[in-house]
């Protein structure tokens, strides 16, 4: 059966994105929280599709189960926690450990049990993991925005299902051999072209909606731990039970030195070039970014600017932000223009701005090429010391730039 939705030659991750969330809020198929842009999607049908998780062979046998917190995947919570299976939830971008372990009362009810398997249930009835934990998981469960029967699996660009699952691999909780379920609605399995597929990408074994379970037969690995070499100390900061991972990984003698502690690297800590957990093992966190006023003070020397133009209208700060993050070309500082339709992105030194706009050169999103090249005034000299400072930008436009990216 063909895919309700096709895409284009020349197809970007936030493009696929984008057009399942539209497709999706255009047509009326998905309940609350809406919209759903930015979201795995809470499609009508959900519990249903959860439901043919009670129908694979690796459930029933399985003693653990890991399954992400979104809206979606909340029956799979519930049919574990009746089947008296140990759950495992994640904890929110893992702000505050890795896993919370749902301990529901004794004795509790098919209720008491739904409300165990809701975000707030979650809060309410369970215990942290920490990495030290002797847990084994045979099947992980995780939301998608779109995925293909090959079993490539696109999520909403933050990367944490990625990071999640590479740190189980750390841990020991998982293998090569466990299997990872997604559960979609029917609009959301399509064809992902195998070029956007990277190495760090977490695959699926099985694809389950309202009407059909599909086997997807993928042999491509999945992660298999952190890179440490992507990660910088802003992140390490930001995801603490990161910090104690890489002690633990030291101390049993892995290589776990830094990005910001390989030859010749530099970090300024107050505008490092965070890229979130995207890069660990691909993907990151919009609040990444770091955000300036185009005035003569906020630009150190050696910066190179790189002009984004052709922006599509109806995007967002927020989206291109994750086009960033999927072309390797996260900025020092970002200045948004959206409503010229163009943005300024600072990087380190001229090689790394040249780089960017090889990769963004052309690049089709939602359909418009976008212009990428240096800033106008520096093309000359990007070789010949420090790159000339933009011009100012008008009060006006500098306001609603910072208000656009806080």
């Amino acid at each position: 059966m063909e895919p309700v939705i096709s895409f284009y030659p020349g197809v970007t991750k936030w493009d696929i994105r984008k057009k399942v969330w539209d497709y999706i809020e255009d047509n009326n198929l998905a309940n609350f929280p809406r919209p759903v842009h930015n979201r795995i999607p809470n499609f009508k049908g959900a519990y249903q599709a959860c439901d043919s998780i009670k129908g694979l062979e690796v459930f029933n046998k399985t003693c653990g189960v890991k399954v992400d917190p979104d809206k979606p995947l909340e029956g799979v919570r519930l049919a574990t926690l009746q089947a008296r299976k140990t759950l495992l939830v994640p904890t929110p971008r893992l702000r505050t450990g890795l896993f919370n372990k749902i301990v529901p009362p004794e004795g509790a009810s098919k209720d008491i049990l739904k409300i165990c398997s809701t975000s707030q249930g979650v809060k309410e009835y369970s215990v942290p993991i920490g990495l030290d934990a002797k847990v084994q998981v045979d099947l992980v469960v995780v939301g998608s925005v779109a995925v293909s029967e090959k079993g490539w699996r696109i999520g909403k660009g933050e990367g944490f299902a990625d990071m999640e699952y590479a740190m189980m691999v750390s841990m020991g909780a998982v293998s090569q051999s466990t299997i990872v379920v997604t559960i979609v609605h029917d609009c959301q399995v399509v064809d992902i072209p195998e070029e956007l597929v990277d190495t760090h990408d977490l695959t699926v074994d099985y694809i389950l909606t309202p009407s059909k379970v599909i086997k997807t037969e993928c042999k491509h690995p999945n992660p298999k731990g952190i890179i440490w070499s992507k990660v910088d100390l802003n992140l390490l900061g930001k995801i603490p039970i990161l910090k104690k991972l890489r002690e633990m990984e030291k101390e049993a003698g892995k290589d776990v030195m830094l990005k910001t502690e390989l030859p010749g690297a530099t970090e300024n800590p107050s505008s490092a070039e965070a890229e979130g957990a995207q890069a660990v093992v691909g993907s990151g966190n919009n609040k990444d970014f770091h955000s300036v006023r185009k005035t003569e003070t906020t630009r150190p020397d050696g910066i190179t600017t790189v002009y984004i133009g052709n922006i599509p209208q109806n995007l967002s700060v927020r989206e291109f932000k994750t086009v960033l993050r999927e072309h390797d070309a996260v900025p020092l500082r970002l200045n948004w223009q959206g409503a010229k339709r163009r943005a300024f992105l600072d990087y380190k030194d001229p090689g790394t701005a040249e780089s960017v706009v090889a990769a963004l050169k052309g690049l089709s999103i939602t359909g418009s090429s976008i212009r990428a090249e240096l800033a106008k005034s520096q093309r000359s000299q990007c070789n010949r010391g420090p790159a000339p400072r933009r011009p100012k930008s008008t009060e006006a436009e500098s306001a609603a730039e910072v208000k656009s990216l806080s």
